[in-house]
């Protein structure tokens, strides 16, 4: 009974121990995981080439239109205004030689005659002393052989009457212009902006009765700055007869004409450092603008659009692309990146235009690198096509710049 009692209390120690020995002999018996190599791959970047392109600028300003010429009209002879022409009204529409307004010309009619009758004595008194002067140059040749002298041949008396006819051919020149004058003569095509004159007002030498705009030209001055000047060529202080396209609402429509860039004013403003440049549009209140033909009217507030003089050879490449420092992301052939210093020579809101930096045919980062750095390695998308990786895509490309 002792050694029973005594087997049984010493058996879950005897297993205890075998299972401690197995569990021991398989730790060592087991053989250590194999270890592997991670490979880690380059960043996965966008990147597409680039290539230059003749690339044509316009430049875009805005300004007021105003006629070429403008003139304030006086009244060179006085008197009671007597007639005034039907379209000789503020808007109204004349042209040149037409009769705007007269004045009474019996006064100056009446000086007329006086002065053709005083021209008409003047001669009649000179043809007489020419004929009293040959009468003397004959008695004296009959009387004496020595030479006459001046005035007994009376030619003292005929430079005077000489005079006398060109002192009244004078008057009478005075006289005609004086009658003309009593005309108001529209000088050019134009229309009338103000008349401060009226039938049966008496009106005095120099009165202002009027002013008037010609309507054969209309002229738009336009705002530069310095670097508007980069595609237009103004060095000369008259442009290359850039196109113009003019463009205003007129109506609740939106209407556009076309004028050519003439002249500059070859002075900078020194309030605002801008050079204006001066726009012609030929006949503005005849020219159409679409099927509406709508006039250009003087005073109208229009928008324009300079073409550039010369094409550049640019590269072309959206805004988001250039980063804050002005560097662009490269890829070489050997996937290596590196960071381009360009030069901008124009931007837009979703574009900028490099002239230098950038060679065709470079491949230029699309999307965005986290601390990009020169040489940086990098893999492109077709490098492995079964890749579900793409790149990550950001509209702000300026991540370390």
């Amino acid at each position: 009974m002792k050694a029973s009692s005594l087997v049984k209390s010493a058996l879950p120690i005897i297993l205890l121990v075998l299972a401690a020995i197995a569990a021991t002999i398989m730790i060592i018996s087991k053989k250590p995981p194999e270890k592997k190599v991670v490979e880690e791959q380059a960043f996965l970047v966008d990147a597409q080439p680039v290539y230059s392109e003749n690339i044509e600028f316009t430049v875009s300003s805005q300004g007021n239109v105003q006629p070429e010429h403008k003139t304030s009209i006086a009244i060179q002879v006085s008197g009671r205004v007597v007639s005034v022409a039907d379209n000789f009204v503020v808007g109204g529409m004349f042209k040149q030689g037409d009769v705007l307004l007269t004045v009474e010309q019996d006064d100056y009619q009446t000086e007329l005659s006086l002065a053709e009758a005083e021209l008409a004595q003047a001669e009649a008194a000179l043809q007489e002393e020419l004929a009293r002067g040959k009468v003397a140059a004959q008695e004296w040749r009959s009387v004496n052989d020595v030479v006459a002298p001046e005035l007994g041949l009376r030619k003292p008396q005929l430079a005077k009457e000489q005079a006398n006819v060109k002192a009244a051919k004078a008057k009478l020149a005075r006289a005609q212009r004086n009658l003309s004058r009593t005309q108001v003569i529209a000088p050019y095509d134009g229309i009338v902006v103000e008349r401060s004159v009226d039938l049966g007002q008496f009106v005095g030498t120099g009165s202002l009765v009027g002013e008037i705009y010609a309507t054969d030209v209309a002229e738009i001055r336009l705002p530069l700055t310095d670097s508007d000047l980069a595609f237009i060529d103004l060095s000369t202080g008259i442009a290359n007869q850039n196109e113009v396209t003019l463009s205003a609402v007129v109506g609740g429509k939106s209407m556009q004409w076309q004028g050519k860039l003439v002249r500059s004013e070859g002075v900078l403003d020194t309030t605002n450092r801008l050079i204006y440049a001066v726009v012609e549009v030929k006949d503005p209140y005849l020219r159409s603008a679409g099927a509406q033909g709508a006039p250009l009217r003087f005073g109208q507030f229009v928008k324009a659009v300079i073409s550039g003089t010369n094409a550049q050879s640019l590269i072309v490449l959206p805004r988001n692309l250039l980063r804050l420092d002005g560097t662009v992301l490269v890829v070489d052939d050997n996937n290596q990146l590196f960071i381009r210093d360009v030069d901008v020579v124009r931007s837009s809101p979703e574009s900028v235009f490099i002239a230098g930096g950038l060679d065709d045919g470079d491949k230029v980062v699309r999307s965005a690198v986290p601390n990009p750095y020169d040489g940086m390695p990098v893999r492109l998308p077709e490098e492995n096509p079964a890749t579900q990786d793409k790149p990550a895509q950001d509209s702000l490309l300026n991540t370390g710049a």
